[in-house]
């Protein structure tokens, strides 16, 4: 581990992950194509079709450079293999030289074929044909898009490398090389799956995400996927003119509380279990009047006389998912990075609780 190239080659790798899939630490600090490149890329608000037809190119031409990257490096971190002279170079680096210079050269090629008659070939370009009228071009269609987008009222979400955008007119998907792109009118959106996050990276919340299908009527426009916070569900249907098909039966949590509710019953689970005395009946919650007394308040997360939480001498009268709802009540709608850390008061008789002291009747 202490030689110069086994050390360069581990922080090679690392800076090539993060270049091509870009984690939010490369972004604050700028380190992305649209930032770095922003000049030349131009305004996407101006326009933005020519801005993702050039950052995609120049996206495929950096990512190509990445291999002849680490060779170059290599110069200097192991002199010693007088790798500058490759024809005196070992047999393996000669051949990874090879095949770092042709993969940089195809997409030297690749790029030079799109920007042919004005980006004509670019994969952007040949999607956005699919929705040219009969004796129009892309670029008509560009230019509506470029003005939709300019629109205060549009939708986007996700992050720079997959982000989803629909406008009035469009819905359509960044990625890394291309833009996926259908027609309102002509396509079906349906939800086809979801994943739980017990926490948000962002926010230290619970989050779901969506994962939805856009399917186009238009042969020559082909299905893909966008995925988006449950959270911001609503927003999507009223951009919308037709409604999402939910054809998986999914749950959807529209709300910050119904997300955390899931995670607050995990972790009840995870405490202690509270056992009724003999003889006592358990009776209905007072909260909803449906399910039967669920949970108990203990206090069980500090010994007596520590912290802010206090002992509660009622008696099991709410069930778990209303005290569930009871909690996320109490918090502080703007910060839920604290929800699960919090203490509330007990909603009969006011002692201060925390998740922990939540147990479940056995």
């Amino acid at each position: 581990m202490d030689r110069p190239e086994t050390t360069f080659t581990l922080a090679y790798i690392v800076f090539a992950l993060c270049f091509v899939f870009t984690p939010n630490e490369f972004r604050s600090a700028g380190f992305t194509v649209q930032h770095m490149f922003s000049p030349w890329l131009g305004s996407e608000d101006m326009g933005f079709i020519q801005h993702h037809v050039r950052r995609s190119a120049l996206t495929a031409l950096l990512h190509c450079f990445l291999p002849l990257g680490y060779y170059a490096g290599m110069c200097l971190a192991a002199p010693e293999q007088d790798l500058l002279q490759v024809h005196r170079a070992a047999r393996g680096w000669q051949l990874y030289f090879c095949f770092s210079l042709t993969v940089l050269l195809v997409g030297c090629v690749l790029v030079f074929v799109w920007s042919r008659r004005g980006w004509e070939n670019h994969p952007i370009c040949r999607a956005l044909s699919a929705h040219a009228l009969q004796r129009s071009s892309w670029r008509a269609v560009a230019s509506s898009i470029n003005t939709e987008f300019r629109r205060i009222d549009k939708f986007s979400s996700g992050c720079p490398s997959a982000r989803v955008i629909v406008t009035d007119s469009w819905v359509m998907k960044v990625s890394t090389y291309s833009l996926h792109i259908a027609l309102q009118q002509d396509c079906h959106l349906t939800v086809t799956g979801s994943t739980q996050h017990s926490l948000s990276p962002e926010l230290n919340a619970p989050l779901q995400i969506l994962t939805i299908t856009v399917a186009s009527i238009n042969p020559r426009v082909q299905p893909f996927l966008i995925r988006l916070k449950s959270t911001e569900y609503a927003e999507l249907q009223e951009k919308l003119h037709a409604p999402i098909r939910n054809a998986a039966n999914v749950v959807i949590h529209l709300t910050m509380s119904e997300l955390f509710l899931e995670t607050f019953k995990t972790y009840v689970k995870m405490n202690a279990v509270y056992e009724c005395p003999s003889g006592q009946e358990l009776e209905p919650c007072i909260g909803c009047m449906q399910a039967r007394a669920g949970v108990k308040l203990l206090r069980l997360c500090q010994a007596d006389g520590e912290g802010e939480c206090q002992q509660c001498f009622c008696r099991p009268m709410w069930c778990l998912t209303c005290m569930g709802k009871w909690f996320a009540s109490r918090q502080d709608q703007q910060t839920p990075e604290t929800w699960l850390s919090s203490r509330v008061p007990c909603p009969t008789c006011r002692a201060k609780f925390c998740i922990l002291d939540v147990c479940s009747i056995e």
